[in-house]
Parts: structure tokens; C-alpha cells; sequence
């Protein structure tokens, strides 16, 4: 299981090919668990740590923080902005005052002095992305930030925040974190190859789709109750739980078993595949399943692999026709009529 050291984006950091990803941790996955997972991905030489603040209602940072506390500069901190995490109109958001209070906040609960890098997790239309590009050069040169990154960032957007910090002198973002998966190709038309070109290294998250390309769905039966689909999580049932997904991910999971590699291994082997893409978030509730994710590294994809999938799922394409994730509306039609 050798790890690939590669440099994110223009930066001078480096990171390996899966990051540690800790939704689940301070939520499903209890302390002494995520601990335990933490511990042995360093073991692995896995130096790239991802969480965000609302996961769990911060919990996830919380238990992050204290499972790198004797490690902390051994790892590469990323966490998120820009969600509802206070009452009020200014509770969330990319304004420079909410943006020192996430900052602080987050700081706290990692229980750090500084955050590696910071991520936009999502964007807010009708912000101005000129204040909080300010407000980010502002903690980077107070020492409280490394670095920041974007995440479900569309092309333009991308384009437009590096254009900002041009402008401003400040260090443009080094990393984007698009969702990308075999049965949702959408970044490969812009958000790859834009992070590419703007000097971003591309960070996805998903690459199993939620679980449903773990194999572990039946396309003809309703899935366990122990699954998230069967406890009816609100985003796998309006993103990835799609009749086409699931046919598909039992397609891939016979081929994948038939070259003896696991149906996971083989989906994060996929998306490692594409050079555009510098890391892969891999975000585990069990030990088990971390173990199932570093196998992924093992991988020789082939060929012939690559060519199974493409007649698949069409390049840039989602397996459903005309899908979109309503979690991040597209925007170019405002009706003129009311």
C-alpha cells in the first residue's frame, strides 16, 4: 500500500492520495472509534485531515482536534465555512463578520492556533465574494489561516475568486473540492480541468456515492434498514439514490469481484484515475470501512477498466439523464415573468 505524496495545487504542501474524511466523527462514529481511525491512518502515512463546522454541530471538529492534539503538526488541517451555524441573519454566510467568527470558532474546536486550509463549502449567490477573499487575506497574514480552499464552486467561480486574490495580492486558493463519482461525472466539464488551469489542486468527495457504489445495494429489493438509504438520509434519497445508480453499481461491483478487487477499492481506484484529480475524500463510520478505502491504493486500474465505466456513465454526464442536485441549484434562468 504505497502512498503517493502529490503537491495540492500551487502550493508547496504536499498530500496523498486519499484524505481522511470525518463527517460521521462526533455523530455516528463515536470518539474513541474516530480516534482509533485517526491514529491508524497516520500509521498508513495518511497526513491530510478533512471536517467542516457543521458536521455533527461541530462535534466532528471537536473530535478531530483531539485526535491530532499530540500529532497537530504532522497534519494538514481542512475545514469549512459558510454554514448556518448561529441564529440570525449573519449566523452563516461569506460576510468578513461572520467569517472571523467561523474562523474563531473553528479554532476552538480543533482546539489549534491555526487552520491549514479553509474551504468556501458552498456558494452563497448573492454574496459578494470580494469581501470574504479581503477577509481570508486578512487571517492568513494574522497567521490563524495557511491557505484556503473552494468547494462546489462552479467553474466561473473559481475563475473569479483566483482573479480576486490576483487582485488583491493575496495567495489564490490551492485546492477545490467538487463531488465526483462514477455515476456523477458533471466535473469533468468545468470544475477539473478550471481548478487545474487556475493552479487548484482538485480534492473530490464522494467517490462512493454516498455507499450506493459499494455493491452493497440490491436494484430489485429495498435497501436495509442499517444503510443510509434505508434510515431515509435526506441527501443520499435527493442525490445518489437513483434507480440508475444502483443498476449500475451492481454492474460494477460483478466486474470489480471478478478481478478479486473489492467494488469499493475498485470506485475509489476510478477516480484516482484521472490525473486532474489530486486527492480523494474518503469519509468512514467503522474502522472496517477505512480499512476497505486504503485497499483502493492497491488498485492497478486498467484500460479496460476505464472503458467499462465510460460506456457506462457518458463523460461530464450523471447516470440519470437531466439530474441536478437540488443541494446546489444551477443558475442560469431567473424568470422575467412572476
Amino acid at each position: 500500500m504505497p502512498v503517493d505524496y502529490r503537491y495540492l495545487g500551487r502550493s508547496g504542501i504536499k498530500v496523498p492520495q486519499l484524505t481522511l474524511g470525518t463527517m460521521m466523527f462526533g455523530g455516528q462514529t463515536d470518539e474513541a472509534t474516530s480516534h482509533r481511525i485517526i491514529a491508524k491512518a497516520r500509521e498508513q502515512g495518511i497526513n491530510f485531515i478533512d471536517t467542516a463546522d457543521v458536521y455533527n454541530g461541530g462535534q466532528s471538529e471537536v473530535v478531530v482536534g483531539s485526535g491530532i492534539k499530540a500529532d497537530r503538526d504532522d497534519w494538514i488541517v481542512a475545514t469549512k465555512f459558510s454554514n448556518p451555524m448561529a441564529a440570525g441573519p449573519n449566523g452563516s454566510g461569506q460576510s468578513r463578520k461572520w467569517i472571523v467568527r467561523a474562523v474563531e470558532d473553528s479554532l476552538r474546536r480543533l482546539g489549534t492556533d491555526y487552520i491549514d486550509l479553509i474551504y468556501f463549502h458552498r456558494a452563497v449567490f448573492d454574496a459578494p465574494l470580494g469581501e470574504a477573499v479581503r477577509a481570508i487575506g486578512d487571517l492568513i497574514r494574522a497567521g490563524k489561516l495557511r491557505y484556503f480552499g473552494v468547494s462546489n464552486f462552479r467553474a466561473w467561480r473559481i475563475a473569479e475568486v483566483s482573479h480576486l486574490a490576483d487582485q488583491l495580492g493575496i495567495d489564490r486558493p490551492i485546492a477545490s473540492q467538487p463531488l465526483y463519482n462514477i455515476v456523477n461525472r458533471v466535473a469533468e466539464v468545468e470544475q477539473l480541468p478550471a481548478a487545474a488551469f487556475y493552479g487548484l489542486g482538485n480534492v473530490s468527495y464522494s467517490p462512493l456515492a454516498r455507499g450506493v457504489l459499494t455493491g452493497k445495494y440490491d436494484p430489485n429489493s429495498a435497501p436495509s434498514a442499517d444503510t443510509r438509504a434505508g434510515r431515509g438520509d435526506k441527501r443520499i434519497l435527493e442525490t445518489e439514490w437513483r434507480p440508475e445508480s444502483v443498476a449500475l453499481a451492481a454492474r460494477i461491483a460483478e466486474h470489480a469481484r471478478a478481478r478479486g478487487i473489492t467494488p469499493t477499492a475498485f470506485a475509489i481506484a476510478w477516480v484516482l484515475n484521472n490525473r486532474l484529480v489530486t486527492s480523494a475524500i474518503t469519509g468512514p463510520r467503522t474502522e472496517a470501512h477505512w480499512d476497505s478505502y486504503i485497499d483502493a491504493l492497491d488498485v492497478q486500474f486498467s484500460a479496460e477498466d476505464e472503458a467499462l465505466i465510460d460506456g457506462l456513465v457518458t463523460t461530464g454526464h450523471a447516470s440519470t439523464h437531466g439530474f441536478n442536485d437540488p443541494g446546489h441549484p444551477v443558475e442560469g434562468r431567473i424568470p422575467a415573468t412572476r
